[in-house]
């Protein structure tokens, strides 16, 4: 496993951890929703990807992308770290690596 997929999973682990932290700790129905499709589809891309199939990384690159936007945005209204900028950090930082990769490839 590459340092690409590694991230990916974590990323994805983390996405769903902090969409059920939402719900249980704000009541938060749309944090919960969100945070298991999001972290299962990184999770699914890896698994794409552990499977061969080169387009697994592209659709977790893709999902952390849309992450990092939603993170910022967030950040950039409440002011608040936490979540959303410790999100967007560790998004930032599993999309540098899963890029890595996918350039690595080619």
């Amino acid at each position: 496993m590459n340092i690409g997929i590694i991230a990916a999973l974590v990323y994805g682990i983390l996405a769903l951890i902090g969409g059920i932290m939402g719900y249980i700790q704000a009541n938060s129905k749309v944090s919960l929703l969100s945070g298991i499709i999001s972290g299962l589809l990184l999770i699914f891309g890896v698994l794409l990807q552990l499977q061969g199939q080169a387009w697994g990384l592209f659709v977790a690159a893709l999902v952390t992308a849309l992450l990092v936007v939603v993170f910022c945005l967030r950040l950039a209204k409440t002011r608040k770290f936490m979540p959303s900028g410790l999100m967007a950090i560790l998004g930032m930082v599993a999309l540098v690596l899963m890029l890595n990769q996918i350039v690595a490839v080619k």
